[in-house]
């Protein structure tokens, strides 16, 4: 658990504008989406951990805008169940790439791991970035990425 202290933005500044939101459908909880949803075909899929758009304050404008997305928590839900429905997704779908965006905190690395073993189960070759999201916001670095094997001796 942390506590941080957020700048203020300063007496009586102008308000900025109000941001539109990019979000092209209902609904995003991985658990709920149909695996042949028609948003998927020739889609750019988005798969973000639950607390990405929460920590990264420009989600919309940098990750979500003019793709399909999916979202979805390793530590709290089943994620041999994300395995499966990515896996179907994937195999269903004309997925153009995959964008995951991810929290640099250990269990977020299980979405990772569960994205990479349903597109090796699907058989199909999709471009796959992984993005690491800092707990304060910022883009961690590539090579800041877990190690697989690390990871997993976490969860045990």
């Amino acid at each position: 658990m942390m506590q941080f202290n957020v700048p203020d933005a300063g007496g009586e500044a102008k308000p900025a504008a109000r941001s539109q939101s990019t979000l092209s459908h209902w609904p995003v909880q991985l658990k709920l989406v149909p695996v042949n949803a028609p948003y998927f075909k020739d889609a750019d899929l988005l798969i973000a951990a639950d607390c990405v758009p929460f920590a990264y304050a420009n989600f919309h404008q940098d990750f979500l805008k003019g793709k399909a997305v999916v979202v979805g928590c390793p530590k709290l839900d089943d994620i041999e169940l994300y395995r499966e429905k990515l896996t179907e997704i994937f195999k269903s779908n004309s997925i153009r790439s995959i964008t995951v965006p991810y929290m640099e905190v250990p269990c977020c690395f299980g979405l990772v791991m569960a994205i990479e073993d349903a597109l090796k189960a699907s058989g199909k070759t999709i471009p796959l970035k992984k993005v690491k999201i800092g707990i304060r916001g910022e883009v961690k670095p590539e090579e800041e990425v877990f190690d697989r094997r690390r990871v997993q001796g976490m969860r045990q």
